[in-house]
């Protein structure tokens, strides 16, 4: 399960852009927290926590604990704002989470065995095709990733999502197919080897097709001949 990351927050009895600004002047991100059947509160955050939390690379996927006035509510950040060229966070917004919540959350996926399987021995290369899964998951049981095991796949093999061991509680928001995590696929090289094989007897076949056509109407035309 996830960390769960302490935060302290203070209201913020008024909103619009003038207030945003002097905020972040003072060191201050402004940010909402919503959700949970409960009125949206304009709060603000201390930069450097929130900063500390987003180059984590894992903010949207963090239960928070944030404090206001003494207060613990339990949340999730659900979005975050930056500057557009200097990469400033301007604004986040954060979901309360009551008790029994389920929530939709991307994971990252772990590779598990690279070193030992069969597929890469042979000198396969891993396709990546979803380096984190959308799963909706209990609020108090999010898992930091998810493993896919490497151990048995062969060449040219393709992992699918009911091949990994979800937690208990948690699925994919894809449910209606099941989709691949990453493939063994084969080198170039091999690809090429393979296809100037099929194209060398093919050509081959043709010749000799070719060949036995010419022979047999030359064969008729000697026998018109001699009539």
């Amino acid at each position: 399960m996830s960390d769960i990351y302490e935060i302290t927050a203070e209201k913020r009895e008024r909103a619009g852009k003038g207030i945003a600004r002097a905020l972040r002047r003072e060191g201050l991100v402004p940010a909402v927290i919503y959700g949970d059947k409960k009125d949206p509160e304009g709060i603000a955050l201390n930069l450097g926590e929130v900063k500390k939390l987003f180059n984590t690379g894992r903010m949207m996927n963090t239960l928070l604990d944030i404090e206001i006035d003494g207060k613990k509510q339990r949340a999730i950040a659900r979005d975050v704002q930056l500057h557009p060229v200097r990469d400033d966070i301007l604004h986040a917004d954060f979901l309360r989470l009551g008790k029994g919540a389920k929530i939709a959350v991307e994971v990252s996926v772990t590779f598990l065995n690279e070193e030992t399987c069969p597929g890469l021995k042979q000198g396969g290369v891993l396709n990546v095709v979803r380096y984190a899964v959308e799963l909706n998951c209990p609020a108090d049981n999010i898992p930091e990733t998810i493993e896919l095991d490497l151990a048995e796949a062969e060449m040219n093999d393709s992992i699918h999502i009911s091949e990994v061991t979800l937690p208990e509680g948690v699925e994919p928001v894809i449910s209606d197919r099941d989709f691949t995590i990453a493939t063994i696929a084969a080198p170039a090289a091999l690809k090429s080897e393979e296809s100037e094989a099929v194209d060398g007897e093919e050509g081959e076949d043709g010749e000799t097709e070719g060949e036995a056509g010419a022979a047999e109407e030359s064969g008729d035309e000697e026998e018109g001949g001699e009539e």
